[in-house]
């Protein structure tokens, strides 16, 4: 470190160290996600040689405190990061026109950083060689979900919870309450700006369709969800619909057994009444035949008198 300092100030007394001042106009840039954002960096030399120019940008995202190159130029070679391939364009002819100004294409929520750019031109060694700028990527809220927690009855407490997946910056919420006539009427609870509306004791005064509100910088997206006890009404006329028509479905077996009972028993009363009628045909010809023969002895008896008179 001495050793460094004493160098510098070696070449200081002799007039061999030169400047260089990098700068940008904006500090701090806001962007739309999926548009493209130029990042603007230009510098000034003393050096009259830029043969040995070299141009550094690095990011650091806004969870994170280690920094990534994103692009790398050294005496007219070019490197790009792999996950950037395809969306910088690189300053054109740096040494030249002085600017290491890039851009960036299609920008995500993901790009939300500082980038710094860093330019080095032997042999200048002093002043400022770094500009860093803030990329905040803005977009619009998801579509938030709405959820109800706890049991929907009056002196119960209920949670209503509001979240979007998506969104930069992260979304504040806010709950009101819709009437019949789709007015807007102010919530009675306590609400947070993460997104949650406890309603304590409810009543039915606090019935009715409650909507949630993401808002951001970029825009706003809104969920509905209703809040009545016809939950549980619903359920009891499902129990009581579920009992009627078990109780119809016994009726329907309990008739049909019979009916096949009275059926079955029916055919084994005509089957015994024709079994009768037929015993009763067979014996009246066997009768026929034995009153025949019973007579006809005592005709032959009576023509057998008759001559003898």
């Amino acid at each position: 470190m001495c050793s460094t300092m004493s160098l510098l100030v070696l070449l200081s007394i002799i007039g061999c160290v030169e400047l260089i001042t990098v700068s940008t106009p904006h500090k701090y840039v806001n962007v739309t996600r999926g548009t493209d954002v130029l990042l603007p960096c230009t510098f000034v030399t003393s050096a009259p040689d830029t043969k040995k120019l070299n141009i550094q940008w690095d990011f650091v995202a806004t969870s994170s405190t280690i920094p990534k190159p994103v692009y790398y130029y050294l005496s007219g070679t070019v490197d790009i990061a792999t996950s950037y391939e395809g969306r910088i364009q690189p300053p054109f002819s740096p040494a030249t026109t002085k600017n290491a100004s890039i851009i960036i294409w299609n920008i995500q929520p993901s790009d939300t950083g500082v980038y710094s750019c860093q330019v080095h031109n032997l042999p200048d060694l002093e002043g400022v060689s770094e500009a860093d700028i803030f990329v905040l990527v803005f977009e619009t809220p998801s579509t938030p979900y709405c959820s109800v927690h706890g049991d929907v009855e009056s002196g119960h407490l209920v949670t209503l919870t509001c979240h979007s997946e998506h969104g930069s910056p992260p979304p504040t919420y806010t709950w009101i309450r819709l009437d019949q006539a789709r007015t807007r009427r102010p919530v009675m609870g306590r609400t947070t700006d993460t997104g949650i509306l406890e309603i304590g004791n409810i009543s039915q005064f606090e019935f009715g369709e409650y909507q949630c509100k993401a808002t951001n910088g970029e825009g706003s997206s809104t969920c509905t969800i209703e809040l009545n006890h016809d939950v549980g009404d619903g359920v009891i006329a499902g129990a009581v619909i579920g009992a009627l028509l078990g109780c119809v479905l016994i009726i329907l077996v309990v008739w049909f057994i019979a009916h096949t009972l009275k059926k079955h028993k029916y055919k084994a009363i005509k089957a015994s009444e024709g079994n009768e009628m037929m015993r009763s045909s067979t014996q009246a010809p066997e009768a026929s035949d034995s009153v025949t023969m019973a007579t006809t002895p005592s005709n032959l008896h009576a023509e057998g008198d008759g001559p003898k008179a």
